[in-house]
């Protein structure tokens, strides 16, 4: 029997296994549902090219969720897909290698929900250190230089990458040296360089960078091709889980489960297992361990793609999908790399903080039945207004690229017909959170407590992007493997 029985071998919980199984003294295994490889020789290169990303129809490495994004004036639904990684290293194994931190801002809002300062921005810097190594800012003071993941900026952009920073510079934008810099150093808002976990043009996931480095410790077992289907207790405390493996139903137990499965699983999980809403789990004859608001009021960030052609076609040489981010606020504007579509660019526009929020559901107690997932993207006034005004940035930013020629624009009209476009021409970023939120005992909203413990059961914790109580103002890479750093000063206490 392991001390500590990690469920999820994506980005949070390959540095948790790696961070608790430094003591000798500590059994730790690990449970990921996906392929586990032993060396980074034996990894496919789709997943270390990080100009690639592998999330393609038919990849064999991905959990694939159909979900609701948005319902339209009209009551018709807005469909989309969203996915994950399934492998070790999870969504950090085929993203686009992005590792921008969380900003002070968020951490404040984040310490404000819990009342607590714990996860302050003070309080989760020195984890933003350990966790780095910056090869560009290594030497300032919030930079790490010793730590398992290498950040870079690219040196030499892409010319598609170059216009774009050319026409923010035109229009007045100022450069951010350096978006992962604490307030105070540099123009809060602005066009800036992505930091990205890449090293030899290879992406870096926790599984390359944490794991496998660790994966010879005896006290580490690594298991993969294993779907946990439900945490088993006795009373109220968790001893182990129930898990299927080539068809068969076995069982593990452990001193201490943690859920380290995702924004998705992790809250399918509990909800299998009697932790949530009373109503869902009665309708669907899970006995109620304990009630709680899981998956509930989960947020995302909308993303609005305009697309454009640029005459002549720009080279675009091989490349991270995104090079350059403009900030401005609770909106971040992408100028993608890649072409989505042949022959023609993508601009994307996000909400960072919208304030309309998701809710997810089992569908089934059947593991094998993908969960209701409603974005809600849009339900709210505030957010479309914001986007109807980041469109309308975007587009003039575009017009600068004298060779630019947007293919869908928006139409001038600010009332129905545009938000009928933002409903057209929507999508998400793929960066759901929230399902498992942290808060206080008292809080309704609230699945865990402030040390990523399960509210009303011992002996289990969620550690990942799933435990986030606030929307998050960049990209949740970074701030996933922050996550997991600091539980594991927690856990290993």
């Amino acid at each position: 029997m392991a001390d500590t029985l990690i469920v999820g071998g994506g980005t949070a919980g390959c540095v948790l296994a790696a961070r608790l199984s430094e003591n000798p003294d500590h059994t730790v295994r690990l449970l990921e549902a996906g392929p586990v490889w032993a060396t980074a020789a034996e990894m496919p290169t789709d997943l270390l090219d990080a100009t690639r990303l592998p999330v393609g129809q038919g990849s064999p490495w991905l959990w694939t969720y159909p979900v609701t994004l948005a319902t339209d004036d009209t009551g018709n639904e807005v469909a989309g897909n969203i996915v994950r990684g399934r492998v070790i290293g999870g969504s950090g194994a085929i993203n686009g290698s992005y590792f921008v931190r969380a900003t002070a801002a968020d951490f404040a809002a984040w310490s404000s929900e819990i009342a607590a300062t714990t996860w302050s921005f003070d309080a989760v810097l020195p984890f933003y250190r350990r966790l780095e190594h910056d090869h560009d800012f290594g030497d300032r003071p919030w930079h790490g230089r010793t730590g398992p993941v290498p950040v870079r900026r690219i040196a030499t952009p892409v010319p598609l990458s170059a216009e774009f920073a050319a026409a923010c510079a035109a229009a007045g934008v100022p450069e951010v040296a350096d978006l992962n810099a604490p307030p105070g150093t540099g123009p809060a808002d602005g066009i800036g360089r992505v930091p990205c976990s890449i090293e030899n043009g290879r992406r870096v996931s926790t599984g390359w960078a944490y794991l496998l480095p660790a994966s010879a410790r005896p006290n580490l077992t690594v298991v993969g091709g294993i779907q946990v289907t439900r945490i088993e207790f006795r009373g109220t405390r968790a001893i182990g889980v129930e898990f299927l493996r080539d068809g068969v139903i076995g069982t593990m137990s452990a001193d201490r489960i943690v859920l380290c499965a995702g924004a998705i699983e992790s809250a399918a999980l509990l909800l299998r297992s009697g932790i949530g809403g009373v109503e869902q789990l009665r309708t669907l004859d899970i006995p109620v361990r304990h009630p709680a608001p899981v998956g509930i009021g989960f947020s995302d960030h909308p993303e609005i793609g305009i697309e454009y052609r640029l005459d002549p076609p720009l080279r675009t040489p091989e490349t991270v999908p995104l090079e350059y981010v403009l900030s401005l606020d609770d909106i971040e504007i992408r100028p993608y790399t890649v072409a989505f579509t042949p022959g023609v660019q993508r601009l994307g526009v996000a909400l960072m903080r919208p304030h309309a929020e998701g809710v997810m559901r089992l569908r089934s107690p059947d593991p094998v039945v993908s969960p209701h997932i409603d974005h809600r993207y849009l339900s709210a006034a505030h957010d479309r207004n914001r986007l109807r005004e980041a469109v309308g940035t975007a587009t003039e930013l575009l017009r600068r690229i004298s060779a630019a020629r947007v293919s869908n624009p928006i139409p001038e009209s600010s009332g129905a017909a545009a938000d009928r476009w933002l409903w057209a021409n929507l999508a998400t970023s793929q960066h759901l959170s929230g399902t498992c939120r942290m808060g206080r005992a008292h809080d309704e909203r609230a699945v865990v407590d402030e040390l990523c413990r399960v509210h009303g059961v011992t002996g289990l914790s969620v550690v990942d992007l799933s435990i986030v109580p606030v929307p998050l103002s960049r990209g949740p890479q970074a701030t996933t493997v922050l996550i997991a750093e600091r539980a594991a000063d927690y856990l290993s206490r």
